[in-house]
């Protein structure tokens, strides 16, 4: 099969997205794909409509990539592509209407509100939110991703300038409650049938899980399954299924979540395109279920290609 392998792009994540599209276009070519890389640009219109090419697959993150964009252009295309939809890429991409969305959806939430920094940080805002949401306080961008542009403000003076560092990224900037608890994640594939990956707790050597320990060898360990009680890991399990069914994700996702000290599980974020790379976290996870990174992979092509056919019918003999 002739694939188009989409990384890099515009967005803060480019360096990221170019190591998850290396290791895809790898994991497809042991396949016998004949795959094309493709750093997307303004030329990238042309390139797809004129490859001949029988699936796309988004190894994108961030903006113009995570974020429906891309998506409605392969829409225009009329080609397969991996991973979720328009509606549900924007919405996931959109911290503040997805933490919506799954609040009313019954899910547990770590209270927020959405703020827009146009210039400067008053003391009296600043004040207002140390005095509504208490200390430590998560501030990040409503419309990005790998940790960028998050603080976790320990006193006022991180939580002004961690408001104006997300708003450099993003003029809509959320504001949470810090959830106490153990750090998982927990991958959803959908080829179609929904299954549920193995809990993955993630330790970290830095402080915050942040882009550093993210994507550099050594600073973090994730542990399989987490350790946490077998009814907080069932919770959660049933709260990463929930949340990634309610925003309507297809393909793959994985669902970052705070198990509590009384085993609550708080879901933070819905990532459509998760990290790919030989360090990332969902295709550990895979791992643990059985699932080869090149059968991953393979999954995902085939539910495009297969999910593009029930919506046009197979191409004409």
């Amino acid at each position: 099969m002739k694939v188009a392998v989409l990384r890099g792009g515009r967005s803060a994540e480019r360096d990221v997205s170019l190591r998850s599209g290396s290791q895809v276009e790898k994991a497809l070519r042991k396949r016998g794909h004949e795959v094309t890389g493709v750093d997307v640009d303004l030329n990238t219109w042309d390139v797809l409509r004129d490859g001949d090419f029988e699936c796309v697959f988004n190894a994108l993150h961030g903006r113009l990539g995570e974020d429906g964009t891309v998506q409605g252009m392969l829409e225009l295309l009329g080609l397969p592509y991996t991973g979720s939809g328009v509606l549900a890429s924007a919405l996931c991409m959109d911290k503040a209407r997805a933490n919506a969305m799954m609040r009313a959806a019954g899910l547990h939430i770590p209270a927020f509100e959405e703020l827009e920094i146009k210039q400067g940080v008053a003391a009296d805002l600043v004040d207002r939110l140390v005095a509504t949401y208490e200390l430590p306080l998560v501030i990040k961008p409503v419309r990005e991703g790998s940790t960028i542009g998050l603080t976790i403000a320990q006193d006022a003076d991180q939580v002004a300038s961690g408001l104006v560092l997300a708003a450099r990224y993003d003029r809509r900037v959320l504001v949470q409650k810090f959830a106490q608890g153990v750090e998982i994640t927990i991958g959803v594939l959908a080829t179609p049938e929904v299954l549920v990956l193995p809990t993955l707790e993630i330790v970290s050597d830095n402080p915050v899980y942040d882009y550093d320990a993210k994507y550099t060898a050594g600073k973090s360990h994730h542990i399989i399954p987490a350790r946490i009680p077998e009814t907080a890991r069932r919770d959660a399990s049933e709260s990463a299924r929930r949340a990634f069914v309610e925003l309507g994700c297809a393909g793959m996702a994985r669902v970052d979540i705070i198990v509590g000290p009384d085993g609550k599980p708080w879901v933070l974020e819905v990532n459509t395109v998760p990290g790919l790379t030989e360090l990332s976290l969902l295709p550990d996870a895979a791992r643990a279920a059985g699932i080869a990174f090149e059968d991953l992979c393979q999954r995902l092509v085939d539910h495009a290609v297969g999910r593009h056919e029930r919506r046009v019918g197979p191409p004409a003999v």
